[in-house]
């Protein structure tokens, strides 16, 4: 499971404050004494699995540095209704002021390692790994990411510049599936990956004739993919996508594919619930 470095994190997390705290908070300053103290605990509600405590526990630390944060589970943590996620004490006004943001990483986070922990057990047995996409939140992929591999997901590319991934326009403006694939191995020689997005088995097969690492296999039926599985013959990971969802995704994987990618792990995860509350 990959983190997300310090230097990435800390601007996303300073933007998000900035946001929430651009005039101040005047509830805070108007009704709690400045130097009062707390403690508080982040307690999971309903069962999931953790993901942006990194994210959550910065937030406090941003706002204030004297306040003492501990973590009390990490990222790909399974959580049961009333698990108690972090603590975080000192000043009253501080932890108030840095709360919402903290629980909007760690709420959405968590929705996203949730739901991907759901999509690899409803394949697990079959050899097939589930991955992201590149549908994320605009500033939140490093987060959204890690998330996903906090629930069990495998990495996929990350940016566009991270390998060649022909798909459907690409190939519309270059001329065909075939002289897309030419072109790019000619680019970027021996060393980079290309990906090709097909739609049907008659453009597989020209895809397998060009020789591409991987071939994305686009809104295929299962009948389809398990006849992409038999004519691959394991010369390219084969990526299902389109269509995935909790009650196909079992069906997808036992085909015999690779890879399935799942764009709703990161655009249409439901936010898991966790609450912060002052301690007596």
């Amino acid at each position: 499971m990959s983190a997300v470095p310090y230097p990435v994190l800390e601007p996303i997390i300073r933007r998000a404050l900035e946001e929430d705290l651009s005039g101040g908070d005047v509830t805070s300053l108007s009704c709690i004494d400045a130097n009062a103290t707390a403690r508080a605990v982040m307690r999971a509600r309903k069962p999931g699995v953790a993901a942006g405590l990194d994210a959550a526990l910065l937030s406090f630390r941003l706002v204030e540095p004297s306040l003492r944060v501990e973590s009390l589970k990490r990222d790909g943590d399974p959580l049961e209704g009333g698990d108690d996620v972090l603590a975080v004490s000192g000043n009253a006004r501080a932890i108030l002021m840095a709360e919402r943001t903290a629980l909007n990483f760690a709420t959405h986070l968590s929705g996203v390692a949730s739901l991907t922990a759901r999509y690899v057990e409803a394949i697990s047995g079959t050899g097939a790994k589930i991955s992201p996409t590149r549908k994320t939140l605009p500033g939140l992929r490093a987060l959204q990411k890690a998330a996903v591999e906090a629930g069990g997901g495998s990495p996929h590319r990350f940016a566009l510049g991270d390998a060649v991934m022909i798909k459907d326009n690409h190939i519309a403006a270059s001329g065909g599936i075939a002289e897309a694939i030419e072109r790019a191995r000619k680019a970027g020689g021996h060393m980079r990956r290309i990906s090709v997005e097909v739609d049907t088995l008659d453009q597989l097969d020209i895809a397998l004739d060009a020789g591409p690492d991987v071939i994305l296999l686009d809104n295929f039926s299962n009948k389809a993919l398990a006849e992409a599985v038999r004519r691959n013959q394991g010369r390219a990971v084969l990526e299902a996508s389109g269509g995935v969802n909790l009650t196909t995704v079992r069906g997808i994987a036992e085909t015999g594919v690779d890879v399935i990618s799942v764009g709703a792990l990161t655009h249409s995860a439901p936010a898991l619930d966790l609450g912060l509350d002052f301690e007596d």
